[in-house]
């Protein structure tokens, strides 16, 4: 009808969406205890340069690796 209820084209979803993940061996002699510093001031970079809405971040841990995802939904209209 008028596209009202058309689901977005998962192009439009990934325009619209930063993800920035980062991934650090676990074992004992490379840790990164800067791990969470790191995560502030790169989201604070996103927010200098890019509008932001939402920041959702995750940390997975598999085995011997650590992940950390930070998912950024950007502002259209910023």
């Amino acid at each position: 009808m008028f596209g009202f209820f058309k689901k977005k084209q998962s192009a439009t979803v990934a325009k619209d969406r930063l993800t920035i993940a980062i991934m650090s061996d676990r074992d004992g002699n490379n840790t990164y205890p800067f791990m969470d510093e790191m995560k502030e001031e790169i989201i604070a970079v996103v927010k200098k340069y890019i509008g932001v809405r939402a920041v959702e971040i995750t940390k997975e841990i598999n085995g011997d690796f650590e992940a950390l995802s930070i998912d950024v939904q950007l502002d259209k209209n910023a």
